[in-house]
């Protein structure tokens, strides 16, 4: 067996989105204990640099998007007289190739041919190992594996403060800290990948009634406020909303608290998964065994492979990996019947 090259610098290459920079968080970490004298860099979008800000043994170089190519001279600069013996480029559009083309280094290693796409391989010299029908954490460990990284199982340092942790909790109050908790982060990037409020709000109320303490988190935009007072509206049970009044690392924190969480296809479904709270996965646009909560897809409620055979005639084996089904109102096939069902498995599963 050939003996991995002893790396002295590696960069990572993984902009977005929040749920895909917690993935690749483990695979940093794991990079981090077989090669402990490397040092990482990782260039990372400017939000997800927010919540991993003071990940330990990394260094964040923050590329801004909205500054289009004076985003791309400032890395250019940044980078100057430097060479990495590796780049992971984790990343296949064609925004990160142009970001990778910024990042000297001997080895730039991307994905395989099958998950290549948007010129991706344009920017590469090296590939890791073809994956079937993989999620994406599983990519990421390919990455890896591709610099002598034996397989491992995935596991979580995530970077907050004792100060993020109080500031949580005082948001929280000792009503919530005492109780079992269930924490709704109803909002995905994408209206129509959201559940129903009204919904949500039979969910939020049969919680209750098995003795949960409920609250909303979200950010601020006007989708998310909007959503939470919907729910909130149609609730007849008293629930806690922390939509837009909490920074990426209290809301991490907030996730920690929680006893369960229940979450449609977005980024604080897989920062739950970081911290060890199980999570009811909703979907229905994009497949679960992907991009799933990893640790808890068996905890997944879909309606994804019926509306992929009904599209298309095929299963997800039949088609493109990450193939994804279109339409304003998937999200209403998933019933409360069903969630509530999953609910009820989960806690006993969990002994919450």
């Amino acid at each position: 067996m050939t003996q991995a090259p002893n790396y002295s610098s590696i960069c990572i290459l993984r902009l977005s989105a929040i749920g895909d920079v917690c993935h690749g968080v483990s695979a940093v970490q794991a990079i981090q204990k077989a090669h402990p004298n490397a040092k990482i860099t990782w260039v990372i979008g400017k939000i997800e640099a927010m919540l991993l800000a003071d990940l330990p043994g990394v260094e964040l170089v923050v590329f801004d998007k909205k500054q289009g190519k004076a985003a791309l001279k400032s890395l250019k600069q940044r980078f100057n007289n430097q060479k990495f013996d590796v780049l992971l480029n984790m990343q296949v559009a064609l925004r990160a190739g142009f970001v990778a083309r910024c990042i000297p280094a001997k080895v730039k290693i991307g994905f395989d041919w099958a998950r290549s796409k948007e010129l991706h391989s344009l920017f590469i010299n090296k590939r890791i190992d073809p994956q079937a029908q993989a999620h994406v954490l599983e990519g990421f460990k390919g990455f890896a594996k591709a610099i002598g990284v034996a397989d491992y199982k995935p596991s979580w340092d995530m970077p907050y403060t004792e100060q993020d942790q109080a500031v949580a909790d005082e948001l929280l109050t000792s009503e919530y800290l005492t109780n079992k908790l269930l924490v709704i982060s109803p909002a995905a990037s994408k209206a129509q990948r959201n559940w129903l409020a009204d919904r949500y709000a039979t969910l939020a109320d049969y919680a209750s009634e098995q003795g949960f303490k409920v609250v909303l988190t979200g950010g601020p935009t006007e989708l998310e406020i909007n959503l939470a007072n919907s729910i909130i509206e149609h609730s007849n049970t008293p629930i806690l909303n922390l939509v837009g009044k909490t920074k990426l690392k209290e809301l991490l924190c907030v996730l920690k608290r929680g006893s369960l969480v229940l979450a449609p296809d977005t980024g604080p479904a897989h920062m739950a998964v970081t911290v060890g709270t199980p999570v009811i996965g909703l979907y229905a646009h994009s497949n679960p065994a992907r991009t799933g909560p990893y640790l808890y897809q068996d905890y997944v409620v879909e309606v994804y492979h019926q509306n992929l055979f009904k599209q298309t005639g095929k299963t997800a084996e039949q088609v493109s990996w990450g193939t994804r089904v279109k339409g304003d109102d998937l999200m209403s096939q998933i019933t409360v019947d069903d969630v509530k069902a999953m609910f009820d498995h989960v806690v006993q599963k969990e002994s919450l």
